[in-house]
């Protein structure tokens, strides 16, 4: 593997988000080990509904990094916007998400491929900006959050969401004291460019930051085949030939180095709420 953070290396891009089924699957085992922590998309939208002057009569709504379109879905369901657009750099999960939209009647959800430095919007078109889980794709989230800034209407409202650089210390411990990747504690984080401590002074360069909430979520993964199914497709370790994407194998070394247990591990997950500057209409 290269030297270059995974989340930030554009030759990484395919192999990670190329084939849904390889986030499905480690989004599935992260949230089936979930024991606290409010589920993401229904907070966003109760911030929403919080800060937004009138949340009950939004018009657009974008969903920056939408992948599978879950918090899309959402927003549209729960806030009834005039529309949502849920945006997303990875063709294969868009495919997903407008298959999930299929059976919907009476909301207006629509997914667009497109790189989220240069928002396909009109300035000044959006009541809201979603961006969870996906600034620290970027090697420049600051710009991303301009263009944000640009999208949003006098008033607009973005709800950023990030997780803290320590997120799943645990796991890397596991990691190293399996022998599956001996420095897996000493690799940067996977959210360097954007992340608990640093995402609401990014915000505030183009934004105005109107609050920054904390939440640490915790996950216990029943045993080894559980950590397994999580760790196949995590980009974080340098794992040896034959394990990268192979959730039996993982397990049977796993089973080899050490007894099976459960594994407690957290992430703090910090929401910024923020306006367009200049305030209210």
């Amino acid at each position: 593997m290269s030297g270059i953070n995974p989340f930030l290396d554009p030759a990484r891009q395919a192999e990670l988000y190329g084939h849904a089924s390889r986030l499905a699957g480690r989004s599935s085992a992260l949230m089936r080990a979930k024991t606290s922590g409010r589920p993401i998309p229904d907070t966003i939208v109760a911030l929403v509904r919080d800060h937004h002057e009138r949340p009950d009569r939004l018009g657009l709504v974008l969903d920056l990094g939408c992948g599978r379109g879950t918090s899309s879905l959402t927003l549209a369901k729960e806030l009834r916007p005039r529309r949502v657009i849920g945006l997303d750099a990875a063709s294969a999960l868009l495919e997903q998400a407008r298959l999930r939209t299929r059976e919907l009647h009476g909301l207006s959800v629509t997914f667009h491929q497109g790189d989220f430095h240069r928002l396909p919007v009109t300035a000044g078109s959006c009541d809201v900006v979603v961006a969870a889980f996906c600034l620290y794709h970027s090697p420049r989230p600051q710009a991303v959050v301009a263009e944000i800034g640009r999208a949003l209407a006098p008033g607009g409202l973005a709800v950023l969401v990030t997780k803290s650089l320590d997120s799943y210390r645990e796991m890397d411990q596991l990691v190293a004291a399996a022998g599956l990747d001996p420095r897996a504690e000493q690799h940067e984080s996977l959210y360097v460019s954007a992340h608990s401590g640093n995402l609401a002074g990014l915000a505030a360069v183009s934004l105005d930051v109107l609050t920054v909430e904390h939440e640490e979520h915790s996950f216990t993964f029943d045993g080894h085949e559980h950590v397994a199914e999580y760790l196949a497709t995590n980009p974080k370790y340098d794992l040896a030939p034959g394990l990268y994407g192979n959730a039996d194998a993982l397990a049977t070394t796993l089973h080899e180095s050490m007894p099976d247990r459960p594994l407690t591990t957290t992430s703090l997950v910090t929401f910024v709420v923020t306006q367009s500057r200049g305030g209210r209409k």
